[in-house]
């Protein structure tokens, strides 16, 4: 087994909305391991076939582009820079738009097979926490830990529209629901790597939940299966 077998991982997945980068990122604290936000591997091939003018419904166009992309990934103290030809792209990808362009890219067979093995290459000691929608189905189907964090779609709007009217924009809630229930529908009927929770998954409903508690949660988990060293 190579070192890269040997780091375990904790598989967070579920859909946008339900906390699961935050609780992921506040677990890679905790634990002192590495971090995948694979959400953002998507996006920025999204935000890159667009600017490109590629058709983002053309698998033969966008596949290419997922093996080729050079895209690098810098922890900072607070968040992650995502580095794309060069240049930040941080806060480009994080729009709703580029949520969109995501899911569109991700339902492309070649494109996930694309990408599978950069995905892989984050597993490194002491270990990994990788946040995602097919973390523990695909990705690390081994993994120590399986976690799949859910919440109405309703609240998930609220929550996204509590934090673009905290950075200034203006939004519609209607609309942002209307946009979250799409994209769920295109991520869980997808015919490669749907979202839904592996088998062996502890299934978590934050609706109704703050991010503290979940936190708090999730740890407990991480304990019982031994991965913490407090």
């Amino acid at each position: 087994m190579g070192p890269a077998r040997a780091a375990p991982v904790i598989a967070i997945d579920g859909p946008s909305g339900t906390g699961k980068g935050t609780i992921a990122r506040l677990v890679k604290r905790w634990l002192g391991w590495h971090l995948l936000d694979s959400g953002a591997l998507y996006r920025v091939l999204g935000f890159a076939a667009e600017r490109r003018g590629l058709d983002l419904d053309d698998e033969q166009a966008i596949a290419p582009l997922a093996l080729a992309l050079d895209v690098a990934f810098v922890e900072g103290e607070a968040d992650t820079r995502v580095v794309l030809d060069g240049a930040d792209a941080t806060d480009a990808i994080r729009t709703e738009a580029c949520g969109a362009l995501a899911s569109r890219v991700a339902a492309h067979p070649a494109v996930r097979a694309g990408l599978l093995e950069r995905q892989r290459a984050f597993r490194l000691v002491p270990g990994l926490v990788a946040d995602g929608r097919d973390m523990g189905t695909v990705v690390f189907p081994d993994a120590e830990l399986k976690i799949f964090l859910t919440a109405s779609a309703e609240e998930r709007a609220r929550r996204r529209h509590k934090q673009l009217i905290e950075k200034g924009l203006s939004v519609n809630l209607a609309q942002l629901l209307a946009d979250i229930t799409e994209r769920d529908r295109r991520d869980t009927e997808r015919a490669v790597s749907p979202l839904k929770p592996a088998t062996d998954a502890v299934i978590l409903d934050t609706t109704h939940s703050d991010i503290s508690a979940v936190e708090d949660q999730v740890k407990r988990l991480v304990r019982e299966r031994g991965l913490a060293r407090t």
